[in-house]
């Protein structure tokens, strides 16, 4: 079963398997998106943490999982948790700055760990190169590049490396910090496979 994860721009994106959808930190969405049957937060920056943008994907039946209670949220859950939603795996692993202290690792925010039909997605949220990203072997990887808040791009590669991720797409660049350059630079600092997209460009996991 192929797998379709669109990067939306910034750390947002859109992963379509089967009949349903699932968004890990929707921000800028607009309304032609479809409703969501699964919404994942990695920590409350408004970048996100968008409850205007959870308003027009959610619906009824949605589940929302985050570090933090707020309104929208069905799942309150910390690193080292694991969800079961329908044929989604999901585990919450850790997300922090090392060199800098705009995610502090006493916040308990994440990135996450998605098993879909046996492949793995690992969305390393808002972080720097921490320890826990050794060996997750994930099939694809989407890893913040832009540094400033997150790790830049040399330390993402070795990211990469650690994570021995088959296929890594970079985000977090293009919106408030980081560029294109940014994102071109890992991919020829990176020793594992890159593609780099363009917002609302989708990478298809087969």
């Amino acid at each position: 079963m192929p797998i379709e994860v669109v990067w939306l721009g910034h750390a947002g994106v859109m992963i379509r398997f089967k009949a349903q959808v699932l968004y890990i930190d929707p921000w800028k969405v607009g309304r032609s998106f479809p409703q969501a049957d699964i919404i994942l937060l990695t920590h409350d920056h408004y970048d996100h943490y968008s409850p205007e943008d959870i308003a027009l994907l959610k619906r009824d039946a949605t589940r929302v999982a985050a570090p933090m209670p707020a309104p929208e949220v069905t799942d309150v859950i910390r690193p080292g948790d694991r969800l079961i939603l329908g044929d989604v795996m999901v585990d919450a692993v850790p997300a922090y700055n090392i060199t800098k202290g705009f995610h502090p690792r006493a916040n308990d925010w994440l990135g996450y760990v998605i098993q879909i039909d046996g492949r793995k997605i690992y969305h390393a949220g808002d972080t720097d190169r921490i320890p826990e990203m050794d060996g997750l072997n994930a099939d694809l990887a989407l890893i913040p590049v832009g540094g400033t808040y997150t790790m830049d791009a040399r330390d993402a590669a070795l990211a990469a490396e650690d994570i021995n991720a088959g296929v890594t797409i970079p985000i977090h660049f293009g919106d408030i910090v980081g560029t294109r350059d940014d994102a071109d630079r890992f991919a020829r600092s990176c020793s594992r496979p890159v593609h780099v997209l363009d917002p609302g460009e989708s990478y298809i996991l087969s």
